[in-house]
C-alpha cells in the first residue's frame, strides 16, 4: 500500500508560511521599524520541521484494525444479555453456593 506525503508537507508547509507572517509582523516591533527577515525565515523553518516530524511520528504510529474487530464477535456487543436493557439475567446454579467464586465486577 501507497501512502502520499503530499498531504503533510503541504499541511507543514502551510503552518511554517503562518508562522513566518506572524513573526515578520510581531517580531519587527511595528510598521515603522525594519522588518525582520532573519527571524521570520527562522520561525518558519523550525515550524516545518516540527510539524513535519509530528506527522511523520502520527503516521507511523497508526496501526488499522484487524478485520476481524469491526464484525460483532466482542463482548457485550448484543442487547439480548443481562444488563443492556434485556430480559433480566437467569440465576447461575452456583448461585447459593457460599464456596463458589465470585464476579467482582
Amino acid at each position: 500500500m501507497r501512502t502520499s506525503v503530499k498531504g503533510p508537507l503541504m499541511f507543514s508547509a502551510f503552518w511554517a508560511v503562518v508562522a513566518f507572517v506572524a513573526t515578520l509582523i510581531f517580531a519587527s516591533g511595528g510598521t515603522a521599524k525594519t522588518p525582520r527577515f532573519d527571524l521570520a525565515f527562522i520561525a518558519a523553518g523550525i515550524a516545518f520541521i516540527v510539524i513535519l516530524v509530528v506527522l511523520a511520528m502520527l503516521s507511523m504510529g497508526h496501526k488499522p484494525n484487524a478485520e476481524h474487530l469491526g464484525k460483532g464477535s466482542g463482548v457485550n456487543l448484543s442487547s439480548r444479555n443481562s444488563g443492556h436493557g434485556g430480559p433480566p439475567a437467569r440465576p447461575r446454579p452456583d448461585a447459593g453456593d457460599p464456596d463458589a467464586p465470585r464476579d467482582r465486577t
